[in-house]
């Protein structure tokens, strides 16, 4: 299953949970998550932030609020859709029923259809699909969080997803194919960005060199002008061990975010209301305090000394490349609607978080600056880095909140607690240089 980048998910009905019927784990879709049954809610349709808020406790937001939160409804309706524009998701496995859950999402939501998404497999065969696999699930999910939130970003862009065979976990295991895979779409020119939502404890590989014996794709991304992207992870300052189950008790990163060569996506916590108008600034993504192991990734690499571009600002990580680069929204209190319906699980909405919403998000806003420019946009930290200085970036700072993070056990219990980064003025190692104004943003990053 996806295991570092994984969505942090509440699946439910209204119903179920609001008459306290106790919950079964669906699947286990990621460490650390909240997960009850997969149903349809009552009225047939998504909830809304009120019923999340009355029946759940917690917020959820629908793709048309997200536009607003923003702003990019404005963009799109002059035009600046990401129309021309390709976005590769890679994932592995895929999912069977992408193109018509995507439909239903649309339809449910008054989105357009994407002008095309198609699966591609250039890393072999994918197996056939198994209701009874919880690793496919889970990858089914996260294909669908991906595909329909860089859609709602960017409808006018078409959508490829590279599925590989293997599961990607920890350690260099289903990373090959993932080059491979990848290689494959930039050789053949098919996409304009590249988004991740997946990564391994630094500390998992086997070596240091290990890891940097896969690192072919990024470099040829580069070469090829095409920005890659890479979820900052979900269990803020920590990470996972090589079992895929173990938080180390210590400071850990994770790669590909962690990668000079990959833009680092962090989480931010959205307070919107019913039509997606801020009600308070976004802040650091940290579910803990509401019993959800779930904050965003960010500190200092283990591997990676700091890129040159990264001495333009203060990241307070030594010599070290610091993540995430910029952040967008992964917070499960202030979920996305994610609308899925393939086999092992019956048909509805969940309530989902965790950086792996946040990457695609991000991937939408590059295909609209792209189309804007006319052009793809290259290697991306070090431009947004420049354009952090500039009086109209886009860029806002985000000031509170914190990604300590404190492991919980089934009943919500501390574990332990790994000190993590503030949010402050300026960057820092919780939501690297902060969100993102649409509007403002997509023009200066087209430039």
């Amino acid at each position: 299953m996806p295991q570092r980048r994984s969505p942090l998910v509440l699946l439910s009905t209204l119903g179920i949970l609001a008459v306290g019927v106790p919950a079964a784990a669906a699947y286990p879709v990621s460490r650390g998550a909240v997960y009850t049954p997969h149903v349809e809610t009552a009225d047939g349709g998504p909830p809304t932030t009120a019923e999340c808020q009355a029946n759940f406790q917690i917020a959820c937001y629908s793709p048309t609020q997200m536009q607003q939160a923003y702003g990019v409804n404005t963009l799109h309706a002059t035009g600046i859709t990401g129309k021309g524009r390709t976005i590769v998701i890679v994932d592995s496995f895929g999912s069977p029923t992408i193109q018509a859950d995507l439909a239903k999402f649309d339809a449910d939501f008054g989105l357009p259809d994407p002008p095309s998404i198609k699966t591609i497999t250039p890393a072999g065969a994918l197996p056939p699909f198994d209701p009874n696999d919880d690793d496919m699930k889970g990858w089914a999910f996260e294909t669908t969080l991906d595909v329909e939130y860089a859609h709602a970003m960017a409808p006018g862009a078409n959508i490829v997803i590279a599925a590989t065979p293997v599961s990607e976990t920890e350690g260099e295991t289903g990373i090959p194919e993932i080059v491979k895979a990848e290689n494959y779409v930039l050789d053949h020119g098919i996409g304009d960005v590249i988004t991740q939502s997946f990564g391994a404890s630094e500390d998992s590989f086997r070596s240091k060199a290990s890891l940097l014996s896969l690192r072919g794709a990024f470099k040829n991304a580069a070469l090829r002008g095409v920005p890659v992207l890479g979820s900052s992870g979900d269990s803020g300052s920590t990470d996972y061990e090589l079992d895929g189950m173990t938080l180390s008790p210590t400071q850990e990163n994770s790669w590909p975010s962690s990668d000079p060569l990959v833009t680092s996506i962090g989480g931010t916590q959205l307070h919107l209301d019913a039509a997606g108008n801020r009600t308070a600034p976004d802040t650091v993504w940290n579910d803990v305090p509401v019993g959800i192991d779930g904050a965003s990734g960010g500190g200092p690499s283990h591997v990676f000394a700091k890129p040159i571009w990264q001495y333009l600002v203060s990241t307070k990580s030594g010599g070290a490349r610091a993540t995430p680069d910029i952040s967008m929204s992964a917070a499960v209190d202030g979920g996305a609607l994610v609308y899925t319906s393939y086999p092992g699980d019956p048909a509805g909405y969940g309530i989902v978080g965790g950086t792996s919403e946040a990457s695609p998000l991000f991937s939408g806003v590059v295909a609209l600056a792209s189309q804007a420019a006319g052009h793809r946009l290259g290697a991306l930290s070090p431009r947004l880095y420049i354009q952090s200085k500039a009086r109209r970036s886009g860029i806002v700072d985000v000031t509170q909140g914190t990604n300590t993070f404190t492991a919980l056990d089934d009943d919500g219990n501390a574990l332990f607690t790994v000190p993590g980064y503030d949010a402050g003025p300026g960057y820092d190692m919780a939501t690297g240089l902060g969100t993102v104004d649409g509007p403002a943003f997509v023009k200066a990053l087209a430039r």
